[in-house]
């Protein structure tokens, strides 16, 4: 007798061969057989008819490292589809930690991530771990909806070797580097799948200081490669400096993109160890700098480097609305009075004439901590009239006519005016996204990125910036947007887009087990109602530690997640099945 049999979907493997018609079974969370009708008893039989059967997501960009403490659901990426996520990027995490050393961690992943430190203070079992090893154990200790694979962040070994010098970036000795190394080694050996490192002067503490690691030079970085490379596993994954443009107003990027791909290549061939770097266009380079470099990636790679740009499948856009960052808040009678208010008593009391006034008018006070999200709050008001709102579903191909700019300017009104009422409709639950302008030409670029032979899809940054970006949902909608929904361009096949975020995912980092639709795989599937298959706008829920607030975006259209052959998503629901464990190299 099978666990489960799915009967009658349309199968898209993962592997990237055309859709079929077909069943598929499997017993103790083994995929057993697949294809054409098997009829034979099962525990469970999930009618398919209508419906893609797909293998689970893996998603090789997420920041869980402070949630797997306190959040079995691993809420977004369980409700998107996701089976396998893979966290501690960008060079930021919690292990290695010494005692006394918590207060840095946080300010680093709340100044990088946007994670509220409220939630990291009081959510992380602190003192479970010191290193890495020991970290990972108190992972596989637990139980989630979906399976974690970490990585070892460098900030925190940088941190933990030198203590206040590497908090400086101050030049580590040999003797620094050689026990960073030894750090590295220790935490792949014991099942860490990669190392990750931020090299942009962007990502800052959230006392405004680089992130630890930032300036390493190549020789630092080139032996903690080595330690992976002995062992013969493990990913390097980077933010290249230059990665989001030239960053003058910060004081500028100390190397060029360019010097940062003859780094990447010569740390993947010296090491043997693949590297995954994030590639974006930016406007501050030449418009064709992001096709340049995966020209220079394919050439890298046919001359034994194996370098994987890392793309997003949607355009990165930051939310405001009045349960996010937005333009008001850093203004005194907001501050004073407003701030702390629930949301309907926030709104009613914005809707004064004189408050409104007030808030229109008054200077900004800048958040005590350079490094706080909320001192976004001015680029947000700047940006009003380039703001697109967002609807149920989201609309991914808005015109420049449906920003607040052009909405304001059909009622002769001030953009930020405008805003201002705009943001006071539906009980104050309205958001819009800053993203960017000409919205065509920019997803366009996406779609040569998604389709380049070398890279891999990630970036939804899932766990992190809470309250200012919600791009979990990335796998998502890089299904119903790319397959079904673009009107203003071509369309990319259903059976690429999966492959591209399940078995090309999967290889990267290892995963032998899964990513595919194949008889000895792990029966981690996804049962999807494609042709509804949704995307709402985003909606606010208080539920970190603290009280804290996570803005996330509604997904409909899973009929059903397996991860390791137990449901653990029914009709967009959490089962409350636990089958997930930590993934070890």
């Amino acid at each position: 007798m099978f666990d489960t049999i799915i009967k009658g979907g349309t199968v898209v493997d993962g592997l990237g061969g055309a859709p079929f018609v077909g069943d598929i079974a499997f017993q103790d969370g083994v995929i057993a057989k697949i294809g054409g009708s098997i009829d034979a008893p099962a525990r469970e039989v999930l009618d398919a008819n209508g419906a893609i059967v797909t293998p689970g997501w893996v998603d090789v960009h997420t920041h869980y490292d402070g949630q797997v403490s306190w959040d079995t659901e691993l809420a977004p990426s369980s409700h998107n589809g996701v089976t396998t996520v893979v966290m501690g990027n960008c060079g930021v995490g919690f292990a290695p930690v010494k005692p006394g050393q918590e207060k840095t961690l946080i300010e680093l992943m709340e100044g990088v991530e946007d994670i509220p430190g409220t939630a990291l203070y009081e959510g992380i079992e602190w003192g479970r771990w010191e290193s890495f090893p020991e970290y990972m154990d108190y992972i596989g200790s637990r139980e989630y909806a979906i399976d974690v694979a970490a990585q070892v962040p460098h900030g925190a070994v940088r941190y933990y070797v030198m203590g206040e010098r590497g908090k400086q970036n101050k030049d580590a000795t040999a003797e620094d580097i050689e026990a960073m190394a030894a750090l590295v080694g220790e935490a792949v050996e014991a099942g860490a799948v990669g190392f990750s490192t931020s090299r942009t002067i962007g990502h800052r503490s959230l006392w405004g200081t680089e992130v630890p690691g930032t300036f390493a030079p190549e020789a630092e970085l080139t032996a903690i490669a080595g330690a992976m490379g002995k062992l013969g596993k493990g990913v390097f994954e980077l933010i290249p400096a230059g990665t989001v443009g030239k960053l003058e107003h910060m004081g500028g990027e100390r190397t060029t993109p360019q010097q940062e791909h003859a780094m990447m290549r010569n740390i993947s061939v010296s090491s043997g160890r693949p590297v995954t770097f994030t590639l974006i266009q930016s406007p501050d380079y030449e418009p064709d700098l992001w096709r340049q470099t995966l020209q220079m990636a394919k050439e890298a790679n046919a001359n034994g480097a194996q370098l994987y740009p890392q793309v997003p499948s949607r355009l990165i856009g930051y939310l405001t609305g009045l349960s996010s960052y937005h333009p008001f808040m850093r203004k005194p009678t907001y501050l004073d009075r407003l701030a702390k208010l629930p949301l309907a008593e926030r709104v009613e009391a914005m809707r004064d004439p004189d408050v409104k006034a007030a808030l229109l008018s008054e200077k900004e006070i800048k958040h005590e901590a350079p490094g706080s999200m909320e001192n976004i709050s001015a680029l947000l008001g700047r940006g009003a009239a380039i703001l697109y709102p967002l609807h149920d579903p989201v609309d991914y191909e808005a015109g420049i006519d449906e920003t607040i700019g052009s909405l304001a300017k059909a009622e002769d009104r001030d953009p930020l005016e405008f805003l201002y009422d705009w943001m006071l409709e539906d009980g104050g639950t309205r958001f819009c996204s800053l993203s960017a302008a000409n919205l065509p030409k920019g997803l366009e670029v996406l779609r040569e990125l998604l389709e380049h032979s070398e890279t891999v899809t990630g970036l939804s940054d899932a766990g992190a910036h809470v309250t200012l970006i919600c791009d979990a949902t990335m796998p998502t909608t890089q299904l119903s947007y790319w397959a079904r929904d673009r009107k203003k361009g071509e369309r990319l096949p259903l059976e690429f887009l999966v492959h591209k975020q399940t078995s090309r995912n999967a290889a990267l980092y290892g995963f032998t087990d899964r990513g595919s639709l194949e008889v000895g795989k792990r029966a981690d599937i996804n049962v999807i109602d494609f042709d509804n298959l949704s995307v709402a706008s985003p909606v606010a829920y208080k539920d970190l530690p603290a009280g804290g607030t996570r803005v996330m975006q509604p997904v409909t259209g899973y009929i059903a997640t397996y991860c390791n052959g137990i449901k653990i998503r029914e009709n967009d629901r959490d089962t409350g099945a636990r089958p997930g464990r930590l993934a070890r190299s």
